[in-house]
């Protein structure tokens, strides 16, 4: 491959590396404010989440993206591609990060609860304080396993036209009729993303036991 192939390559992984982060952030972040109305169980509201999260998770993302390009003109929503393609990761995303968080928070000990509340911190507090880094941790490999699927499945933003990684592969090897070399540079950068995750999840883990001991 030449310079340019290589620059195409960079720029495709740049693309997915932003898109995919931005979709995370905010997934992650909307997904703990989502568990936490869904525990509160507000009537109504929590049907709606429920069949929110039912079917962010059923419908594929490819689906997703196209229904969320297409449709948003309907509504007299003008969308950038980009801007359509982090709606619809991030919408994928919050709902697994959801359920993640719910799960963490429904297998806390009652008991610290109930201690932190005898020595008189308000729910507030305790929550802030005493459950979310613990549910931070016991969460973590689901939400990095939720984020590597994720960016395991953004070349589904392909289908609007934006040219990511896994699109850029296939210009590059239309071109030079040599499909090899680019596919093995995109797997190694897919690779090198997720295993920045993994390594990432592994050294927080390894500071919060030394802060627990």
């Amino acid at each position: 491959m030449n310079a340019s192939a290589w620059n195409m390559l960079l720029e495709g992984a740049w693309t997915t590396l932003w898109i995919s982060g931005v979709s995370i952030a905010i997934g992650v972040t909307a997904g703990l404010i989502l568990a936490l109305i869904r525990i509160a169980r507000i009537p109504v509201i929590d049907q709606l989440l429920v069949l929110y999260i039912s079917l962010a998770r059923a419908t594929p993302l490819v689906t997703l993206v196209l229904f969320i390009f297409l449709s948003a003109p309907t509504f007299g929503i003008q969308l950038e591609r980009s801007m359509a393609g982090i709606l619809a990761l991030t919408l994928n995303t919050t709902a697994f990060n959801a359920e993640i968080w719910r799960s963490a928070f429904r297998n806390f000990s009652r008991e610290q609860r109930e201690a932190a509340m005898a020595t008189g911190m308000t729910p507030g507090i305790t929550f802030r304080r005493i459950m979310l880094p613990q549910m931070i941790i016991t969460s973590l490999p689901g939400l990095i396993n939720e984020m590597s699927f994720l960016i395991k499945g953004s070349p589904a933003i392909a289908v609007i036209g934006i040219v990511e990684l896994t699109r850029v592969t296939n210009r590059i090897s239309a071109v030079t009729y040599e499909p090899l070399p680019p596919i093995l540079v995109a797997c190694v950068l897919y690779m090198a993303i997720i295993g920045c995750l993994v390594w990432a999840q592994r050294i927080t883990e390894r500071r919060a036991t030394r802060l627990a001991m």
